[in-house]
């Protein structure tokens, strides 16, 4: 039966049976394996995690909306458009020859432009994506190398997974990741690929999209969950970043973004950086400086969050005792001998909180009828009408904070923000939004170019 359900409609009436026979046999088999394993389960947050469930369908049958027409422009031309992309964009590298990217005229860049970079154990520049995706946040001068060699070496366009109806979809892989957070295919899913890409979001006629996300969460559930009362005024100040800068001396009061841009900017890579049990030397590269610059910075937040390493300290503690380590949702994870554990233990309990608060989200906008269409990390990407987008906004964001609420046990919320697209408009990521721009140019050029042959 299963066969003949993926060999598509239509189907006769007695199909039509068989099929609904086939599926009943499935749910009477979960009845009886649920009664068997009832007394071993974790009751209400089984239950909340099976509606999360159900949300997430919602999601993968909604689907999201893709521009098709330029889908198709890129697949035709796409292997013409990478010759293109290398010439415009290596004109401000000069480190390829041909298609090949040449090692030693990089190395050759980067002695003379003063920039520290990474090296593998054999001492050669690492050159994986990971390490180009956190360097270009220390040079973001880089981010168009970075996207050239991800078009020329690991995208592939037929990978998306794209209907005929021009909605991307695909599994969400729910409680895949170790913090119970979604894991969808990175090259299926519209947001797995480079950030450019996603500048094939576009709303259909008459409707219009909003990414609602969480504002600065992981400072937030640091701050909440360790009940540190400077880091919870830091965040609660609307910027906690310069407000860290303040508190640690180095900025002012009354300095802004405008005025102590770049001070704040370092600030911010240091807060997120140490939640993650990054060291001062690794710190010290993301940043661009010499080693005793990243041990002060670390040592500013330390003075500063005294309790937050403490709450750290004592949960690193516990957990390698017990050899476990849970939310208060009752997401658990057991450690295993080996690898780096008290990495995975400091940054942990923010990721996996995140994740309760946005499974919690995600129930509550499926029973308000909000139509999400697929979780990002700490956002969300919702559709609806024109005329009703301000109101499915304005719901969206105050069933958010109020999820938030709840897995902090009433302690505080995390703020969110959101960012509105309406047709014929389409969405853009900062990040991406230089070479997305380069690439249509490009594209019209060729089709101007082919049309003139």
């Amino acid at each position: 039966m299963r066969a003949r359900i993926m060999e598509g409609p239509p189907y006769s009436e007695e199909e039509q049976q068989a099929i609904l026979d086939y599926c009943q046999s499935d749910v009477e088999a979960t009845v009886y394996l649920y009664r068997n394993m009832e007394s071993r389960l974790d009751g209400p947050r089984t239950l909340l995690r099976g509606r999360f469930m159900a949300a997430v369908a919602s999601m993968e049958y909604r689907g999201i909306p893709i521009d098709l027409e330029t889908l198709r422009r890129l697949e035709r031309h796409w292997e013409r458009l990478q010759e293109r992309l290398i010439e415009e964009v290596d004109q401000s590298y000069g480190v390829y020859g041909g298609r090949t990217f040449k090692l030693d005229l990089f190395e050759k860049y980067l002695q003379e432009r003063g920039m520290d970079w990474p090296r593998t154990e054999t001492g050669r520049l690492s050159l994986t994506d990971d390490t180009l995706k956190d360097m270009t946040k220390t040079y973001p001068g880089l981010q168009p190398l970075r996207d050239l060699r991800y078009i020329l070496g690991q995208l592939r366009l037929n990978s998306l997974a794209v209907g005929s109806d021009g909605r991307n979809r695909t599994l969400l892989s729910p409680f895949r990741a170790k913090t119970g957070r979604n894991a969808p295919s990175t090259s299926k899913f519209i947001f797995g690929p480079a950030v450019w890409l996603r500048g094939l979001i576009k709303p259909e006629k008459g409707r219009a999209l909003a990414y609602v996300d969480y504002s600065q969460q992981e400072f937030a559930l640091a701050a909440y969950l360790s009940n540190d009362p400077n880091m919870i005024r830091a965040y609660e100040s609307g910027d906690p970043y310069l407000s860290f800068a303040q508190m640690a001396g180095a900025a002012p009061e009354g300095a802004t973004k405008q005025t102590h841009g770049q001070i704040r900017d370092q600030f911010k890579v240091c807060a997120l950086a140490v939640q993650y049990g990054m060291k001062e030397q690794s710190l010290s590269k993301q940043l661009g400086k010499p080693l005793p610059y990243g041990k002060e910075l670390i040592q500013h937040h330390k003075r500063t969050f005294k309790r937050f390493w403490e709450w750290q300290d004592r949960l690193q503690g516990t957990s390698l005792l017990e050899k476990k380590i849970s939310t208060s949702y009752g997401w658990q994870f057991k450690l295993i001998s080996g690898g780096d554990q008290v990495s995975t233990l400091r940054n942990w309990p923010m990721q996996a909180t995140g994740a309760d608060i946005l499974r919690i989200a995600a129930i509550m906008l499926e029973d308000a009828g909000i139509e999400v269409l697929c979780p990002v990390h700490d956002a969300f990407l919702v559709e609806s009408s024109i005329e009703d987008l301000e109101e499915t906004v304005k719901t969206c964001q105050s069933l958010m904070e109020e999820a938030s609420r709840q897995a902090l046990g009433g302690a505080g919320f995390v703020r969110t923000d959101a960012e509105v697209i309406t047709y014929p408009g389409r969405y853009c990521d900062k990040r991406g939004r230089d070479t997305w721009q380069m690439i249509q140019r490009l594209l019209d050029e060729i089709e101007q170019e082919t049309g003139a042959l």
